[in-house]
Parts: C-alpha cells; structure tokens; sequence
C-alpha cells in the first residue's frame, strides 16, 4: 500500500545534527531503508519537515520506517495511506457503493 509519511524533526536534534555534519547523512542512510517513491523536504511549524512517499506492504513494517526518525531526530510523524489519479479512478465503485448506502437525505 502507498503511504504518505509527514515527519517533523524536533530542532535540537536536527540542529545538532546540523552542525556535526551528519544530517543529511542520516536522512539518506533512513531513507535507504525506506527506498521511497518520492521525498520533499520543507519546514512546517519552525522545524525541518519531511513529505515521504513509499510502499507498505504490511503494517508490521511500520515501525522499520518509523524508529530510525524517531531515534535520529526525536521526530514527530503522520502516517497515511495515499493514492494516485489512477488510483482514485480505480475507486469508483466504493463512491458509488457510498453514495448509494449515505448519500441520500
């Protein structure tokens, strides 16, 4: 399943991170592990921000994708599944079941 992962790195960890030279290195060593479909990068709320977009294939392995943030950066996460245009046009059938079942006043 395509998920999208918003992770917001605490700024003392980030900053230290920084300074010593090895923020980008960490971001890249997690994102390895990861192998994302894309990755942004922003700040949102005073902190480094990062927009992930990768393939889950069991929610078990979630926390292979969460812990190296939260252990590197002291990170806050959002954790969604995600779809593309071709995706949504694939679920037309779940909005017209919908519709069909609550849509009606």
């Amino acid at each position: 399943m395509r998920v999208m992962m918003r992770v917001n790195m605490a700024t003392e960890p980030a900053n230290e991170a920084a300074k010593n030279g090895t923020l980008s290195t960490k971001i890249q060593e997690i994102l390895a592990i990861m192998k994302p479909e894309a990755a942004y990068f922003s700040e949102e709320g005073g902190e480094r921000t990062a927009y992930i977009v990768f393939d889950m294939k069991d929610s078990s392995e979630l926390p292979g994708f969460a812990e190296p943030w939260f252990l590197a950066f002291n990170a806050r996460l959002t954790v969604r599944p995600a779809m593309t245009l071709e995706d949504l046009g694939k679920a037309g059938a779940g909005f017209k079941q919908a519709v069909e079942k609550f849509g009606k006043g």
